[in-house]
């Protein structure tokens, strides 16, 4: 049941609060833009909906608590972002260290997040205001659309 949003002062309904606890993930179009509410171990999260890395849909992708910071981990390739920044984390060692101990490093912020508010039992996403490019913006609009379906018909050919 796809409601059209209504937006007051760039918040936009996304739903009831009960409705998307019960959800667990909730995909919505907001302003051209597809993003992903979350709500996980107590907490709302939203961000865009389809992983910067080859546009995987992470509506899909397992929640894990990955060095403090809770994290989806993209179904296609496995990337890690959290869900409160949208940083990209990966585990890798410093050749320099002897002997060379895997830890936990960031890319940087690479998903876009959005922030979500409750009032009254009703739940609000607004969209990042951020003017900087972050690499998930690709996938987003109609140049987004066709090349996702690129990258989804050349993870069919190899998997």
């Amino acid at each position: 049941m796809e409601k059209k949003e209504q937006s007051t002062g760039g918040l936009h309904f996304v739903g009831k609060k009960d409705e998307m606890i019960e959800a667990k993930r909730s995909f919505r179009t907001l302003e051209g833009r597809d993003i992903l509410i979350i709500y996980h171990q107590g907490g709302f999260y939203a961000m865009d909906s389809y992983c910067y890395h080859a546009g995987g849909m992470l509506q899909n992708g397992d929640i894990e608590e990955i060095d403090g910071k809770l994290c989806i981990i993209c179904p296609n390739h496995k990337y890690k972002l959290s869900l409160a920044k949208g940083e990209c984390i990966y585990k890798g060692t410093d050749p320099r260290e002897k002997p060379p101990v895997p830890r936990w490093y960031s890319k940087g912020v690479k998903q876009r997040t959005h922030m979500v508010t409750e009032t009254n039992g009703e739940v609000y996403v607004k969209l990042s205001e951020g003017t900087s490019w972050i690499e998930s913006d690709f996938y987003q609009g109609e140049k987004g659309k066709v090349e996702r379906a690129k990258a989804e018909a050349a993870e069919k050919k190899t998997s």
